[in-house]
């Protein structure tokens, strides 16, 4: 018995996916800010590349309630559509506790708790998440499986290097801290292992490197423009290189 599917059938299943997946482009689309956020001093902007129709990077920046100004970037294991929900699953648990004003490394193990009691095989998120003191111009960062993060100053740029195991492999996990005090015309940049891990031609990684060198490079330009300069010089080193990971980076930046 023939159980091919006729190609108007086939036609008909293709489009029907198209649409579904334009529509959860549409939904992760909303999980993210529409617009650079300025908050006093700060300032915030963003860039967003995925490699399908929808992605596991995810980012939010945000206002709380004593005046200080939150931030995280996460990057699920996988991509396309699988990650996406995995991604939104670990949005909608962040939500529940990121505008607490509980410390960052807090917020990690609340996180990694949860998504270890919603246990998915092969499942887990890198992440990181900050929190910027206006009142004393300290920003706190806690991180767990990302590359950097990056401190901007007038002396460079320096990796901050922080470690941490992703939430949702480990129930024994534990993060840490790292207070950052900001001078005028200081940024962080946070960002996902895909733009340090984009390959070009001769399958060579653009690497921490050379993310180094341009924001050394780009350290005194609006937060726009050093995330533009980033993901033009990715796009330029991989001309011709299909890529296999998302993209995602935002830059956090003290005005005074």
């Amino acid at each position: 018995m023939n159980t091919t599917a006729p190609p108007l059938e086939l036609h008909a299943l293709e489009k029907l996916r198209e649409e579904e997946l334009e529509e959860a482009r549409a939904i992760q689309s909303v999980m993210r800010p529409a617009e650079s956020l300025r908050a006093g001093a700060v300032m915030i902007s963003h860039e967003f590349q995925p490699v399908a129709a929808v992605g596991g990077d995810f980012l939010d920046y945000f206002q709380l309630t004593d005046g200080s100004v939150g931030l995280y970037l996460g990057d699920v294991s996988g991509k396309g559509l699988p990650a996406a929900l995995y991604a939104a699953l670990a949005v909608g648990t962040l939500r529940g506790v990121h505008k607490t004003g509980t410390s960052p490394h807090d917020v990690l193990a609340t996180l990694n708790r949860r998504l270890m009691i919603r246990g998915m095989p092969r499942r887990n998120t890198a992440i990181q998440y900050a929190v910027f003191n206006p009142h004393s111009n300290e920003l706190q960062i806690a991180s767990a499986g990302m590359p950097g993060p990056f401190h901007l100053s007038a002396n460079g740029c320096r990796n901050l290097k922080l470690c941490g195991i992703p939430p949702g492999l480990f129930a024994s996990a534990n993060y840490e801290t790292l207070t950052l005090r900001l001078l005028a015309g200081d940024s962080v940049l946070f960002c996902t292992d895909g733009i340090s891990d984009a390959f070009n031609g001769k399958e060579e990684q653009f690497g921490i490197e050379r993310l180094q060198e341009i924001c050394d490079a780009q350290r005194f330009a609006s937060p726009a423009g050093v995330l533009g300069r980033i993901f033009a010089a990715v796009e330029n080193f991989s001309r011709g290189r299909e890529q296999q990971d998302d993209m995602a980076a935002a830059l956090f930046h003290f005005c005074s």
